[in-house]
């Protein structure tokens, strides 16, 4: 259940109303080589310009780690987002202080300033309370429609919401609703797909997961380290053996909910171009190692995926960033689109797949949040979101 305040919930016109935006996004050559993210914000941005607030953005971009770093300046937003909005917009080479003021001073109802990244400021950070208040003053209203670092205890996502009246904008509601209510009440059967290099950082998940979901589908590096403590020679594959013990005890647990593969891509070495072949999981010997799931896999994991009606994907199956390794990964975002169900691919490597295989349209919803997506599917609260007002309980 959605519970927090929106923007729909307070008055607009003529407030300065500061907007923490996901504007994270990867930079090529000083331009922004994919603009999803600045694409995600535009409902909320176009509503308050509609609605004549006095919009002021803030974000992180990178880890400057409280430097200023020109290269991860939010600069290069700029054009492609004043490109996306159809009107001109400002901008301060800090985000508090002086310039920051003045840049806020001169905005009309309906006009637009993004300020210089937070994380040039080791405060922003460390959640530093007099930083938050300096970011706050600025403004009147605050609003979060950054999931994306919703799991994050920042000045900019949580500290700020301490001076100022914070609720969400309509992409934090969608990720919340979408996760929230699929979350609360699962449709059966419900099958959930975890990937990626570790066991260690999804502990949290793989528990939750296995006392809701009807199966458990594993791919990716964490593949190997479950293979392992089912006794499998695992050659040169990356395998975590401080989490062994644990994975044992998921494999006792989880019964036949929990699917491991059949067989792999292995490779000589981890390179894009390295020789490979596929090998059944009992077959694999050094200097071999696993790099992708291999096609019987593919098979059993798209049958039990057709039969879903909700489906939860985080993680990939393989190194996709190699093309010879990136067929697992494919394969379930194909799966995902065919399927009828509700289909829910939790940010980070996946959703870059699902967009890379030009399948974003095709899934009931795509997160902008890896790790906060990872974060709430574990069941722990976001202190992005535990900071925004609640709606009066009815």
């Amino acid at each position: 259940m959605f519970t927090k305040k929106t923007i729909r919930d307070v008055d607009l016109t003529g407030k300065r109303v500061l907007v923490r935006v996901d504007f994270n996004v990867p930079l090529k050559d000083g331009q922004v080589s994919d603009d999803t993210r600045i694409r995600a914000a535009l409902p909320t941005l176009n509503y308050l310009i509609e609605k004549g607030a006095r919009v002021i953005l803030c974000s992180h971009l990178g880890r400057p780690k409280g430097q200023v770093i020109p290269e991860m300046s939010l600069r290069p937003v700029l054009k492609p987002l004043a490109d996306l909005l159809g009107m001109p917009v400002a901008f301060s080479s800090d985000c508090v202080g002086e310039e920051a003021q003045q840049a806020v001073n001169k905005l009309e109802d309906g006009q637009v300033l993004l300020l210089e990244n937070t994380r040039f400021h080791a405060e922003e950070k460390a959640n530093d309370p007099g930083f938050a208040a300096k970011l706050a003053s600025l403004a009147e209203i605050y609003v979060n429609d950054a999931f994306g670092s919703a799991h994050r205890a920042h000045a900019s996502t949580e500290g700020v919401a301490a001076y100022l009246p914070a609720v969400a904008g309509f992409l934090m509601e969608r990720e919340l609703r979408f996760l929230g209510d699929a979350l609360a009440d699962p449709k059966h059967p419900f099958v959930a797909i975890l990937g990626g290099a570790k066991i260690s950082d999804k502990i949290g998940v793989v528990e939750r997961l296995l006392s809701m979901a009807d199966s458990l589908l594993i791919g990716g590096g964490m593949a190997n380290t479950f293979l392992a403590a089912q006794g499998n020679e695992m050659g040169a594959s990356l395998v975590e053996s401080e989490v062994l013990d644990q994975a044992r005890n998921f494999l006792a647990s989880g019964g036949a909910k929990l699917h491991l593969p059949v067989d792999l891509v292995a490779a000589d070495s981890f390179a894009a171009d390295a020789v490979h072949k596929v090998v059944l999981v009992d077959k694999l010997e050094a200097p071999w190692q696993a790099l992708d799931i291999g096609p019987e896999t593919i098979k059993l994991y798209v049958d039990i995926i057709k039969e879903a009606r909700l489906v939860v994907w985080n993680g990939p199956m393989g190194v996709f960033e190699f093309e010879a390794f990136a067929f697992g990964t494919r394969a379930i975002a194909k799966a995902l689109a065919d399927c009828t169900g509700i289909t829910i691919v939790g940010g980070g490597d996946s959703a870059a797949a699902v967009r890379q295989a030009g399948l974003m349209d095709a899934m009931t919803h795509v997160s902008t949040g890896g790790g906060a997506s990872l974060e709430f599917l574990e069941g722990k609260t976001l202190p992005g979101v535990a900071a925004l007002e609640d709606l009066p309980s009815k």
